[in-house]
């Protein structure tokens, strides 16, 4: 377990500077390797610069840029001289970023020029100082003579704040989660009582480490141990992600559902389910389990072949794609967690997971279930530990609700445990649906059941007048290559499609899921759900 003087993220990087000089810290796939010297040079210097703008000791600073090591760079040198950084999705609309910078009382910002029109109009008298991460040139705002004989000596308590993170609520309005330097750095240590990490290991970046999830386990805990972290130079699609995985074969990587979902839907389900000699196979028990697991190497060596820690995290893993996984023997981890923990609750390294759960508590923290029924043993999920949040900023009271007086947690999310003390987590209360005779529905479990249609894309269930409905939103395009040689008459083919596929879903839902969790009606959708900047539905649109 990695010994600080104190769990702050100056004492972190002292730490790694002194014991792993030498090796690659920061480095995009093809860039030039930054070593942890290297790092400790550019982050000073970072700071002289932040300084030459008057950024002070509590001072926000916001981050607006793609994954770069310049992101890594500029955060550590915020949060090192003890002033606080406000990092931003880079996903967020204008208009939420115009609010973030507003409400965090941001001084200054680091952009990437590719984000930089988000923020072009933003006033001066909003933000006095913008620098682009690219090349750290300024685009706005004036410089102070410095003369510095010695780097500045800091003071950073564990107490003091570190970053802002605004959620972006499925619910609406974004909060701003105060976690502090003890929060972060904690539940870095933590996290090493599941998934040790050492100095040999290499971390693929492909999550935007404006996301806690990210930062905390994809950026400061591999760097707290002496590791590798690579960055993409374009977004993670298959064209850029492929070639990544073939250079540096990496280690671990972390990611959210979707991504191994839509993998699993797109390139392995279709080779098993197209022909009708291999589908009938398919559905035999022990052949399944070997076709899977020859699947599961082919997969295995498309990642590099080094992959010890793949971590799905952020979401509820669909359970289909979780056994194919575990027949595969691809070596997946499962976590649970949200930004006001910094994120980690609970968790499983590829050798302790157990399917549908989320792993046992992590090590130094508390959790329980508030007030469980009495037979299902459900109830809401409470967390207590040095990595829960300090509150949420300028919002004492949505703080004192969430958050009680001695240090307790509600997540908002119900959940019990099993004999061996593993967690499970049912769903989001505000989701929860009650049924005539009083049955809890959970709302999500039964989109997982409509997500493995055949050409969903995505799916809501929602109440309406006291029935289930299930909004889904069809596959058009895949549709629209089925019925192109009709032409004009495309569309009414595909329309005629998709009232059969909807009558089909129902029958197919209803027959897997439990009785009063039975849709009444299936309503076809012809776009996309609105989604937050990480990918969530904003179910409240739908009720």
């Amino acid at each position: 377990m990695t010994k600080l003087k104190n769990q702050t993220i100056p004492a972190l990087l002292e730490n790694s500077f002194q014991l792993y000089g030498n090796n690659t810290a920061l480095t995009y796939v093809n860039g030039n390797p930054l070593t942890y010297t290297d790092l400790k040079a550019e982050i000073e210097k970072m700071q002289v610069l932040l300084a030459s703008f008057n950024i002070q000791k509590g001072d926000k600073v916001a981050i607006l840029s793609r994954n770069m090591p310049n992101w890594g760079i500029a955060y550590f040198a915020i949060t090192s001289m003890g002033a606080i950084a406000v990092p931003m999705l880079p996903d967020f609309h204008e208009n939420e970023i115009q609010n973030i910078i507003e409400h965090s009382e941001s001084k200054a910002i680091i952009v990437s020029k590719l984000m930089y029109p988000k923020i072009e109009k933003l006033k001066q008298d909003l933000l006095d100082t913008i620098i682009y991460s690219d090349d750290l040139t300024i685009e706005r705002g004036t410089q102070h003579d410095m003369i510095l004989k010695d780097s500045p000596n800091y003071i950073v308590q564990e107490s003091d704040v570190a970053s802002i993170i605004y959620t972006s609520g499925t619910t609406g309005k974004s909060k701003g989660v105060m976690l502090t330097h003890k929060n972060i750095v904690n539940n870095a240590i933590q996290v090493l009582s599941i998934e040790p990490v050492n100095s040999t290991h290499k971390f693929l970046s492909i999550l935007p480490l404006s996301h806690t999830y990210e930062n905390t386990l994809g950026f400061v805990l591999p760097l707290m141990q002496g590791a590798s972290v690579y960055y993409l130079e374009k977004p993670p699609t298959a064209a850029v992600l492929l070639p990544a995985l073939k250079i540096v074969r990496p280690t671990h990587i972390l990611s959210v559902p979707m991504v191994i979902e839509k993998i699993y839907r797109n390139q392995i389900l279709p080779k098993f389910t197209n022909g009708k000699v291999i589908s009938a196979l398919y559905k035999v028990g022990f052949i399944r389990k070997i076709l899977n697991r020859l699947a599961g190497k082919k997969l295995y060596g498309t990642f590099g072949g080094e992959l010890v820690f793949f971590g799905v995290g952020g979401a509820p893993l669909d359970p289909t794609v979780e056994k194919f996984l575990r027949e595969a023997k691809f070596p997946y981890a499962i976590g649970y967690g949200l930004t006001e923990s910094s994120p980690l609750l609970s968790g499983a390294n590829p050798h302790q997971v157990k399917l549908r759960a989320t792993g046992p508590v992590l090590k130094g923290v508390q959790i329980k279930i508030n007030n469980p029924d009495s037979v299902t043993g459900e109830g809401e999920v409470w967390a207590k530990g040095d990595n829960i949040m300090k509150g949420y900023y300028k919002e004492p009271q949505i703080t004192s609700e969430v958050l009680t007086p001695d240090g307790w947690l509600k997540t908002g999310d119900l959940g019990y445990f099993d004999k061996d003390n593993y967690l499970f987590i049912r769903g989001r209360i505000k989701n929860m649906i009650v049924g005539a005779s009083g049955e809890n529905i959970y709302p999500e479990e039964i989109e997982s059941v409509i997500n493995n249609f055949k050409y969903v894309v995505e799916s809501v269930v929602v109440e309406q007048k006291g029935k289930l409905v299930a909004l889904v939103h069809f596959n058009h395009e895949e549709l629209e290559k089925q019925f192109n040689e009709f032409k004009e008459e495309a569309m009414h083919y595909i329309k005629e499609k998709i009232d059969e596929l909807s009558i089909e879903l129902q029958e197919y839902v209803n027959s897997r899921v439990n009785k009063f969790s039975r849709v009444y009606a299936v309503v076809s959708y012809s776009t996309p759900f609105e989604k937050t900047a990480t990918h969530k539905i904003k179910r409240y649109l739908y009720y």
